[in-house]
């Protein structure tokens, strides 16, 4: 095969073709595995640690270390995306539900709110691995932003399982009520949003270009109607497990 000119190298087609796929990301492929498992990997060790440390002032600190941590990072890329050389009204502003995922997942850790628990273990815990599963996005590893947005989720996933699991806090009906609540308010402020700015966040106006769980529940407007019963089942599911009677204690949301 002769060599083609590229970028002022010399390269074979096949080779370039390899790099090029190398470069997008590919759902499933070896390094989507990697990532999910370093996520399960991450999350079974912050359960471990959150059981380790004794009730009092190590775990609060580790907790608040916690915060700290997803707060300057997620923070940090937050302001990024809004300095100018990166802004985009399609994508800059922090209207994606893991957005407000990691800021609800920050207060939870810092104070223990119930409010803020209760979005989340819900949001975290379904909405925020559904987007892992089918990630809306094109670099693949080693771009800077497939890092991103690994990481960013990954944190939000792992308070929600350090909160529930390790720290031992459960949701209620009561918990349930405001999570079914604030996403429907939630999703009716955002698209309204979306329908005058001409944006798609949350993917309420269209669906991803990408294949998702979306693509099974018809076309727009009903896939919304149809995301919203499933998510409303699958909370249902989620929940009465947790509201059982338990011989001990559950830690105390304020």
């Amino acid at each position: 095969m002769a060599p083609r000119a590229v970028d002022g190298c010399l390269r074979r087609e096949g080779r370039l073709t390899v790099l090029a796929t190398e470069r997008t990301f590919i759902p499933f492929s070896f390094s989507h595995w990697v990532v999910l498992l370093l996520v399960a990997a991450g999350a079974v060790l912050l359960v471990w640690a959150g059981r380790a440390l004794r009730a009092g002032r190590a775990r609060e600190d580790f907790t608040h270390g916690f915060a700290i941590v997803l707060a300057a990072y997620a923070g940090t890329m937050l302001i990024v995306d809004m300095l100018p050389a990166r802004w985009s009204i399609d994508s800059s502003l922090p209207l994606h539900i893991s957005d407000l995922t990691w800021m609800t997942a920050v207060y939870a850790l810092w104070t223990r709110s119930r409010w803020a628990f209760a979005l989340t273990f819900y949001w975290g815990l379904t909405l925020n691995p559904q987007a892992m599963i089918t990630p809306a996005m094109r670099p693949g590893f080693p771009d800077f932003a497939f890092i991103d947005f690994w990481l960013q989720h990954a944190l939000v996933v792992w308070a929600a399982v350090y909160l529930t699991w390790g720290l031992g806090l459960r949701p209620d009906w009561a918990a349930f009520r405001i999570a079914v609540t604030v996403t429907i308010g939630r999703a009716v402020v955002v698209l309204c949003f979306n329908t005058v700015a001409g944006t798609n966040y949350g993917f309420l106006n269209a669906k991803p270009a990408n294949p998702s769980v979306l693509d099974l529940m018809g076309p727009w407007p009903w896939y919304l109607v149809v995301e919203l019963l499933a998510v409303i089942v699958l909370w249902t599911l989620i929940t009465w497990p947790l509201t059982r009677p338990r011989n001990t204690p559950n830690q105390s949301m304020r």
